[in-house]
């Protein structure tokens, strides 16, 4: 692995790794987390960030993860995420560290972590900064900030997205594998799409928001940025889960799909506007000829619904919330809160308890309607943004162009659905492209499915290939995974033995090397067997006439000389046997005989057994 030392932002572009590949670098020892301070070169001119690590608040991490090592016995591969770096949106709290949500005035010291973060900490990653961000969550272009306008990372006099633009920017440079980033109206999804990466918006409420200083409170999500969504739905299921001090916080339906038709329908804007951007235009009929290549079915909808629904958000009376969430500030020092920002938060002052009322049966209304249309497809597939601008056309017109941005975003949350946007190629002068995946409520992991299917079918198109801003090629194809060494044998684990799971150090413990994170063919049924201790799950493939699906499995390179001590340690009703790859490749896995299936739980709807672990 390569490209740890760098020392500017150009050779950080040239160095960006995947969250596979910093914990095989971690684990193997190449990188020590005590290094990550000058290996990841924070610059102080860096407009993406409003606070970086420094040599104290790296020492303390460092501290906290020794203590989380020494209660898994020392053993590296129980931390999922030991020492990797990541960045938090500074509208986020990190216990120690300054919250401006882009406000110097605004600013307090976090006395302790939002969940999210407290989560991804206990599973070993450092908070290496807090990245800059619209002020209060307020706009899409990452402009609105006293700290500084976050340039595109590929073209710097074009507009970064907002209003998580820091995040998207480091990531896509490279400078850390994934961030947190918040999403209300497409905070999460504009930035990525405009620096090439992948933005996650959860289903509301399966990421708590305690910690997160509010835009809009019944509508925020914290949301991840990655190079790839793998990462990134790896990262959202070890965040998620139930926060009782979260108001909003809600449960996963167990009954989620995990995947959609071999042959989805598609619902696109019937008459979609680009504003006169003909690249736009370009990379998004581009875009929907792919997705008909992959099989999926394209409906053409009339997006009258979706665009009165996502005007509700910012010309009515919504507003409030985000009035609600500055308001003191504004009462004791108004002029600290950034002009636009303001002109934005005072409309609240025009609404009615009667006009908020009115508003939500309205929004009610609507959000019964637009059910009924995504009752006749699996999802939405529409351009991340219409188009995208330089940073002089938005300081120039911040609210018209702001608008234009969200025209297939707004609603999301509205409508309560996810949403996962993804690259979709390079324009011809340049920038990025990008399109978004709409489901409704708890269809993340069926987006997730699709979205690591798009990523792996484009990785060989010229212009659809790289991570970020980086130059790399995206590697998910099976041609471009390494085979295993002469003196080892490939294994999918899927239960116990995951990476962080009570099992995991069977494998380890014999020099096994972690591969890669990837799944099965869709022929499989996985369940939660009783009475085993520690909890294990029972994978089975199952006939062509019954549903199977896809589910989650990590493969592990264990060598010749330790594979049998290794299944040794299996137990009844469990085995070792032949797995079916999503890609194609077959390798060993557990399997399960059916007779352990009696009493055994099925839970296959959560798409893996972390998901489900979750879950509890």
């Amino acid at each position: 692995m390569t490209g740890f030392k760098s020392a500017s932002v150009k050779t950080q572009k040239k160095s960006a790794c995947t969250l596979a590949e910093w914990q095989d670098a971690l684990r193997c020892g190449e990188i020590a987390p005590s290094n990550l301070l000058q290996s990841l070169a924070l610059r102080e001119d860096d407009p993406a960030w409003i606070t970086r690590l420094d040599a104290a608040r790296l020492q303390s991490q460092l501290d906290e993860l020794a203590l989380l090592l020494k209660r898994v016995d020392g053993d590296i591969s129980r931390l999922s995420l030991y020492g990797i770096p990541f960045a938090v949106k500074d509208n986020i709290d990190v216990a120690g560290w300054p919250t401006t949500a882009g406000c110097p005035e605004f600013a307090y010291i976090a006395q302790s972590d939002a969940t999210t973060v407290k989560r991804l900490r206990e599973a070993g990653a450092i908070v290496v900064g807090k990245t800059n961000l619209d002020q209060f969550a307020t706009g899409l272009v990452g402009t609105r900030s006293p700290y500084g306008a976050v340039p595109n990372s590929f073209h710097p006099e074009y507009i970064s997205g907002g209003s998580s633009s820091g995040s998207a920017s480091v990531v896509a440079r490279g400078i850390v594998p994934f961030a947190l980033g918040t999403d209300t109206a497409g905070s999460g999804r504009v930035p990525a799409g405009m620096n090439n990466i992948v933005g996650l918006k959860p289903t509301r409420g399966w990421l708590p928001t305690t910690g997160v200083v509010p835009a809009c409170r019944t509508l925020d999500c914290v949301s991840v940025l990655a190079l790839t969504v793998q990462d990134a739905e790896y990262i959202a299921d070890i965040a998620a889960g139930f926060d009782n001090r979260d108001a909003y916080s809600r449960v996963r339906s167990k009954s989620a799909p995990i995947g959609f038709p071999a042959r989805p329908r598609f619902g696109v804007p019937q008459s979609p506007e680009f504003f006169g951007d003909t690249e736009a235009a370009d990379a998004y009929a581009r875009a929907l000829a792919i997705a008909q290549e992959m099989g999926a079915e394209i409906v053409p909808l009339d997006f009258a619904l979706f665009s009165e629904l996502a005007s509700l958000l910012y010309e009515g009376p919504w507003v409030a919330e985000r009035f609600s969430a500055v308001q003191s500030l504004w009462e004791r020092n108004p002029d600290a809160i950034h002009p636009v920002v303001r002109s934005i938060v005072e409309r609240a002052t025009g609404f009615s308890a009667m006009d908020t009322f009115n508003a939500e049966y309205r929004r009610a209304e609507l959000s019964m309607l637009v059910d009924a249309v995504m009752a006749n497809v699996d999802a939405l597939f529409v351009p991340t943004s219409p188009t995208i601008f330089t940073i002089d056309q938005v300081l120039a017109d911040p609210l018209v162009l702001n608008s234009r941005l969200g025209i297939h975003t707004n609603f999301a949350n509205f409508a309560d659905m996810c949403a996962l946007a993804v690259p979709a190629g390079m324009r011809s002068d340049g920038l990025p492209a990008g399109i978004t995946l709409l489901a409704r409520a708890w269809h993340d992991k069926a987006l997730a499915k699709f979205g690591r299917r798009w990523q792996s079918y484009v990785s060989t198109r010229e212009g659809y290939d790289k991570l970020g801003a980086t130059g790399r090629s995206y590697s998910a194809s099976k041609e471009n995974v390494p085979p295993p060494a002469s003196n080892t044998i490939r294994v999918a684990v899927v239960g116990a033995h995951l990476s962080g799971m009570p099992l995991n150090h069977q494998l380890t413990s014999r020099g096994a090397a972690f591969v890669e994170a990837t799944s099965t063919t869709n022929e499989y049924r996985l369940y939660a067997l009783a009475n085993s201790t520690p909890r294990k799950p029972g994978l089975v493939r199952v006939a062509p006439k019954e549903q199977g699906s896809s589910i989650a499995v990590e493969l592990w390179d264990v060598p010749v000389g330790n594979f049998g001590s290794f299944t040794a340690e299996v137990p009844s009703p469990l085995g070792i046997g032949n797995l079916s790859l999503i890609d194609g490749r077959t390798v060993k896995g557990f399997i399960c005989e059916p007779f352990g299936l009696t009493g055994a739980e099925d839970i296959t709807s959560f798409g893996g057994w972390a998901a489900y672990l979750a879950s509890l």
